[in-house]
């Protein structure tokens, strides 16, 4: 029964940690190699997109959708969908998705005349079911190795786990005050 416990216990904190990861943002330094757009149908990953696919019989769920290509200093590449979020889950608030495009259109480089870019986003990209990171902000940065520290994240990561000493806490002491002895007297 113990192994039972801890692989419960184990399992939920990798799915917060997964949640965690996938809902906060992230910053990568690369340089746009170029824009575009393109007609999703987004019913199959549906989770993986902003908003939901429409369930109404006979409304297609296609969605115009921004993408953003980039190059990374190691040569990896990566691609970026740059969606609106609105007021759903993450909660970015992002409705500038058609100034976000115009920004990267603008800062598009070559290999020869590199323009780094700082690319905040959230998710995760998966080629093989092809779901993408969306972009939320663009910044010009000095060089690849520039150095970010995620403040929003340590703040949000530090509030999560006060709130969660603060419930461990409270829980242990209503478990000694009022479940213990009750099992005390009973048992």
């Amino acid at each position: 029964m113990k192994y039972v416990k801890w692989t419960l216990i184990v399992l939920f904190w990798l799915i917060v940690g997964a949640f965690l990861h996938y809902t906060l943002p992230q910053t990568d330094i690369a340089r746009i190699t170029g824009t575009y757009e393109d007609r999703i149908d987004i019913s199959d990953q549906s989770w993986a997109w902003a908003g939901s696919p429409s369930t109404t019989p006979g409304v297609s769920s296609e969605r115009l959708i921004f993408f953003i290509q980039t190059r990374r200093a190691d040569g990896d590449v990566m691609v970026y969908r740059n969606e609106d979020t609105g007021w759903g889950w993450p909660p970015f608030f992002k409705f500038d998705t058609a100034n976000l495009q115009a920004e990267a259109a603008d800062l598009v480089s070559t290999a020869e005349a590199p323009r780094w870019v700082a690319i905040r986003h959230y998710g995760w990209r998966n080629e093989f079911i092809s779901i993408f990171p969306n972009a939320v902000s663009l910044r010009p940065v000095d060089g690849p190795d520039v150095t970010l520290i995620p403040w929003m994240n340590i703040v949000i990561l530090l509030v999560l786990a006060a709130l969660v000493w603060a419930f461990y806490v409270r829980w242990k002491r209503f478990w000694e005050r009022r479940v213990a002895p009750t099992l005390d007297r009973v048992f």
